[in-house]
């Protein structure tokens, strides 16, 4: 998609690449995600709270930047272009929108200063052994006792949990009706007794996703977010904030830029057969990226 940037877009551009190339963390450049520790993880997170520059799409009044939809844009190139560490997306890009559009006062008060801080570290507790990509499959059971919620199951595939503070979490509260009622929304404290987390070793080695198993877990009422067996809402809107999240075009297009100079390094490799393939395939991608650009930019 090609943008005609105003001057004061341009002068944006500058100060955001001159605010990344004097505050990113040295250390971080280049470096291999499967070798950051917690600390490394929040380095980036916490400066661009001290800037205020953590959470971009939100709101200002809950700690946004006010920025227009170009210079969110241009931000997320100028990031792209020079590999930074996103700020942890379970939080910014998935939690926080969750809160200021569902929660209640005392939840906002509480749940999105940690999140911009980095103060709070949040994982997702969605997927269950059986009940990954359906998720109104879920088990995990919770039961009302007094002014508490006990919660039993067990998660899988938990993202960084190994680190989390807290996790946000689906529960079926009811199994009446059709599956995806019943569902309830839980905020969890991952030091409450009752929850283990065992790492899931992949196979590149690498210690990133975990199992989570709830035995027993009293989680006061108050964490519930909206109206109990009403969560699949809250889900699916979280969803689509994760599935934003996750496209991540300008760094899927700075990936693409690589393929291609590394394909006309190989130019006089291979067959000409396989040689227009490649050439065939890139630009394959760089047509459903243009889509996939200006569908984002008229969401």
């Amino acid at each position: 998609m090609d943008i005609d940037f105003a001057p004061e877009d341009e002068a944006f551009r500058a100060e955001v690449r001159s605010f990344i190339e004097e505050n990113y963390p040295k250390h971080l450049v280049g470096a291999d995600r499967g070798d950051l520790s917690k600390e490394d993880f929040l380095a980036w997170h916490k400066i661009l709270a001290k800037k205020g520059w953590v959470a971009p799409s939100w709101p200002e009044e809950f700690g946004g930047t006010g920025w227009t939809v170009t210079q969110k844009y241009i931000w997320n190139e100028e990031s792209a272009a020079f590999g930074t560490i996103p700020p942890l997306p379970f939080g910014v890009a998935m939690l926080g929108p969750v809160i200021y559009s569902f929660g209640n006062q005392e939840q906002k008060d509480w749940v999105l200063p940690g999140i911009l801080s980095g103060e709070t570290w949040w994982c997702q507790g969605y997927s269950e052994p059986g009940a990954g990509s359906d998720l109104a499959g879920l088990k995990t059971k919770a039961e009302l006792d007094g002014d508490e919620y006990v919660v039993n199951g067990h998660k899988i595939w938990t993202t960084l949990a190994q680190h989390a503070d807290w996790m946000f979490c689906l529960v079926r509260t009811s199994s009446d009706g059709k599956p995806q009622e019943g569902i309830s929304f839980l905020l969890i404290d991952m030091n409450t007794p009752g929850i283990e987390v065992k790492p899931i070793i992949t196979i590149d080695g690498g210690h990133e996703v975990n199992e989570v198993f709830l035995t027993d877990v009293r989680v006061p009422a108050k964490n519930l977010v909206g109206e109990q067996d009403k969560g699949w809402t809250i889900a699916k809107y979280l969803l689509t904030h994760e599935r934003t999240n996750i496209a991540r075009i300008p760094l899927s297009k700075v990936q693409l830029a690589q393929v291609k100079r590394m394909a006309e390094r190989e130019a006089g490799t291979g067959t000409i057969a396989e040689r227009e393939r490649i050439a065939e395939r890139i630009a394959e991608l760089e047509q459903a990226l243009r889509t996939a650009e200006a569908e984002m930019a008229a969401a």
